[in-house]
């Protein structure tokens, strides 16, 4: 009898999601961790100078319904396999170019790859995953990414702190090392069968409006957390780059514990209800930003709001339960670019209303929330029940 050798193994599915949601985590965990000190110190950002950068790289995301055209001509296991390639070297030749344009440059190139990525990796979880078992294995792949991120943030304090490393060392052996897992995962991995031969053109469908209305609202809420409330924590309470790189990695350590429960939790309940929950949790975040004026309360919120984007697994499963199983890859790139629709809107205009009132940028966020959990109501509450007796007879 063969007996396997340690270090061989049977890829999988699941192996080829896990590996490839750590070079993600890995590369764009290191990019965000030291952007800002290398745009100052190396590029002489100024504030101008990084809100460009910010709507450039938003712009992938945007376009992310181009992914289908893509898909004419590679399968979505390659084309995964290029954005991550894209990403890892984007990652790796930044510290390369210290200058406004060529920060730019490398910036667009990294968020190219991210966001294609990004796209093709929701169609594929929830092509490969069977419905009762989805959310509790998106759950895992949070998790993976968390221990991903949070080693990578290690890293890089090690190198900064105490092998007095520079940019371009740091960035080129994060990036480095994405390409290089990337390049295992290519060589390692087979073409897996899709579960039904996807669709290769732009979609649009009316039964799918309510998810669609619903990412939407989830894009514009996640940008003001995004954008204004790690803004918050610095500017009114002061908070420094050890203290926020110590939420960061909190955040993270909760994360890896906590995402693949909530992933089971979600299988459990169904999505309607974990919505419900999720978005009167962001209502009470968001009007806690408003009103908040200690320092280790705002850290309390910070760090609740975070956990609830582990929630958002459940508009994953809620589309996969509803959606052609033909539709899954089109629709990724749609909602991705509708998604990413408030990006191009929000920081600018609300960075307006925050000179105002501080308190105004999230009391909307509140009311975004409130929009979102009107429409979680409009989901049937039987979906889970229907899904279970179809699972059962397959």
């Amino acid at each position: 009898m063969n007996k396997r050798r340690f270090w061989q193994f049977s890829p999988t599915p699941m192996s080829f999601l896990v590996l490839a949601t750590i070079v993600m985590a890995m590369a764009f965990a290191g990019w965000t961790a030291m952007l800002n000190n290398f745009a100052v110190e190396a590029a002489a950002f100024t504030g101008a100078n990084m809100g460009m950068l910010q709507s450039l790289r938003e712009i992938p995301g945007f376009l992310a319904f181009t992914a289908v055209f893509i898909l004419l001509v590679l399968k979505e296991q390659t084309f995964a396999v290029i954005s991550l390639c894209l990403l890892s070297i984007g990652v790796a030749v930044t510290g390369l170019f210290p200058t406004i344009y060529g920060l730019y440059a490398t910036t667009v190139l990294m968020s190219i790859g991210f966001h294609y990525f990004e796209t093709i990796n929701q169609s594929l979880s929830l092509q490969w995953f069977k419905k009762d078992e989805a959310a509790e294995k998106l759950g895992q792949l949070l998790s993976v990414k968390s221990m991903a991120a949070l080693v990578t943030f290690a890293v890089i304090w090690l190198g900064f702190s105490v092998f007095h490393s520079d940019y371009v060392w740091m960035y080129l052996l994060i990036g480095g090392a994405g390409l290089l897992v990337t390049l295992f995962l290519a060589f390692t991995h087979p073409p897996f069968i899709e579960s039904a031969p996807q669709s290769k053109k732009l979609i649009l469908r009316k039964e799918y409006s309510l998810y669609y209305l619903l990412v939407f609202f989830s894009g514009a809420r996640r940008q003001i957390f995004m954008v204004f409330a790690g803004f918050l924590m610095v500017e009114k309470f002061g908070y420094d780059v050890a203290e926020i790189t110590a939420l960061y990695m909190l955040n993270h350590v909760i994360n890896i514990f906590l995402a693949p429960k909530i992933g089971s939790w979600i299988g459990r309940i169904g999505e309607q209800k974990a919505l419900t929950v999720e978005y009167m949790g962001l209502i009470a975040v968001f009007v806690g930003y408003a009103v908040v004026e200690s320092a280790n309360l705002a850290a309390v919120l910070y760090v609740i709001d975070h956990i609830f984007f582990a929630m958002a697994i459940a508009l994953k499963t809620y589309f996969q339960k509803i959606a052609r199983p033909e539709d899954i890859a089109a629709t990724a790139g749609v909602s991705f670019t509708i998604n990413h629709i408030a990006a191009v809107v929000i920081p600018a205009s609300f960075g307006v209303v925050w000179l105002y009132d501080q308190s105004l940028v999230f009391y909307f966020g509140a009311a975004l929330a409130a929009c979102s959990l009107i429409l979680s109501q409009f989901i049937s509450p039987h979906l889970r029940k229907v899904n279970d007796a179809q699972a059962s007879q397959v």
